[in-house]
């Protein structure tokens, strides 16, 4: 049995701009006392599904400025907070959190909800474990729209800027989400910064925050790196879906140079949409994104 803590619901009320109603999942194969939240809106009767992953220290709540295009292009939407963030249940004990902990969730949660035609919609980890998915999955994916991640395969050197990040993270065990994605993104009230902080009312609550830099495969044998190799070569070779990539050009960790080599990666990958302006957290331009990928994949 896994010890977890659920943020009290009233940490979640008046969100800015924020209004879906939280749904959630309690019988993932392996996560049996575990609930997971999402959001689902649209359609479900709706030919398309994008299927937003969210990285950290975020959750589904990133893609606000995203959400409302795809619904009013008419297609559904769903995005899941991992285990350890936003409405789902967080594992106390940090070594509950692995790759395989993560991507499992993610596999068993498609396959509940009977997910097919999926645009993944990706950044930070939601691309680490996101774009290891269709492999497995072929016949549920159509399409990837990708922002400011990365592949762990092992065989490449992290970033100086990821590697500065990591010691960051792990100097700062209670880091204050709001705070931090303000730091890139000026723009954000205080109401925004309240709902980034909303789901770890305290320190106790951020263990997944604390775990996932961790996590990145740095080498060939770290858990994930072999599975996101293989996605690699599935990308590069077997890979026949539509790609679109936005790239936040200020973002000091997983920025255009990296993206470069991530675009590499992923056949028929079109060349980017750059945000000058954006870092990291890509998603707080995410209006442009979501039209400028909807008319090109025609689904506008």
């Amino acid at each position: 049995m896994i010890e977890f803590l659920r943020t009290p619901v009233e940490c979640f009320e008046n969100l800015p701009s924020f209004p879906y109603e939280p749904h959630y999942i309690d019988n993932l194969n392996g996560y049996d006392n575990l609930r997971m939240h999402y959001i689902d809106e649209g359609s479900k009767d709706a030919n398309e599904v994008f299927l937003c992953l969210h990285g950290q220290p975020t959750w589904s709540y990133l893609y606000r400025k995203m959400i409302p295009i795809f619904l009013n292009a008419g297609h559904r939407v769903v995005a899941p907070d991992y285990f350890g963030f936003g409405r789902s249940d967080k594992p106390i004990k940090e070594e509950i959190y692995t790759f395989d902990f993560h991507r499992e969730s993610l596999i068993d949660f498609i396959k509940k909800l009977d997910l097919k035609n999926i645009t993944l919609v990706c950044q930070d980890w939601g691309g680490l474990l996101g774009l290891t998915l269709p492999m497995d999955m072929p016949t549920r994916f159509s399409r990837l729209l990708i922002m400011n991640t990365w592949l762990g395969v092992g065989d490449v050197p992290l970033s100086k800027g990821f590697l500065y990040w990591r010691e960051w993270n792990n100097n700062h065990p209670d880091l204050e989400p709001g705070r931090l994605i303000a730091q890139q993104c000026p723009q954000l009230t205080d109401g925004e910064k309240a709902a980034y902080n909303a789901p770890f009312p305290d320190i106790k609550y951020k263990a997944g925050i604390r775990r996932f830099p961790n996590l990145v495969p740095d080498n060939l044998e770290a858990p994930g790196a072999e599975t996101s190799r293989r996605a690699r070569e599935w990308l590069q070779n077997e890979w026949f879906g539509e790609s679109f990539m936005a790239v936040g050009m200020q973002d000091p960790v997983l920025g255009p140079s990296i993206m470069r080599i991530l675009r590499s990666y992923i056949k028929g990958c079109p060349k980017p949409l750059k945000i000058n302006e954006a870092a990291h957290f890509v998603q707080e331009w995410g209006e442009e994104i979501a039209k400028k990928a909807l008319e090109h994949f025609h689904l506008d």
